[in-house]
């Protein structure tokens, strides 16, 4: 047997008697409906994580006080969580610069860059808080 990714072990599968269909699907093969339950599980994952990162960018726009609640409450402790949340971050970073891109006509690239540029201008500032 050799490792495989994700930990599993392959090998030679054993024969068994009796029906194919009622068999249970060996290591490395897929099961379609395990394959639907993931794909469904990882899209309600991305739609909670970009809910949260919505949730988050919306109290930066509303008061301070807002943003004051939302960080400890919609910003998970756990890495997984953490991870989940800026994947969401990332994803409505390119919806974002999608739709600048459709509303201006100027190219994603140009676009990133005027934000790199506007970022650093703002690096140099002292922070208004």
């Amino acid at each position: 047997m050799k490792n495989c990714p994700g930990g599993r072990l392959r090998g030679r599968r054993a024969r068994r008697s009796g029906s194919h269909s009622a068999r249970h699907p060996v290591a490395g093969e897929t099961n379609i409906r395990e394959t639907g339950a993931n794909r469904t599980a990882a899209g309600e994952s991305v739609a909670a994580s970009m809910q949260a990162a919505i949730g988050l960018l919306t109290a930066s726009l509303d008061s301070p006080e807002l943003v004051a609640w939302a960080l400890p409450t919609l910003i998970p402790q756990d890495a997984d969580g953490l991870a989940d949340l800026m994947a969401g971050l990332h994803l409505i970073s390119e919806l974002l610069i999608d739709g600048l891109h459709e509303a201006t006509g100027e190219p994603p690239e140009a676009i990133l860059q005027r934000f790199a540029i506007l970022a650093e201008h703002l690096r140099g500032m002292p922070s208004a808080g």
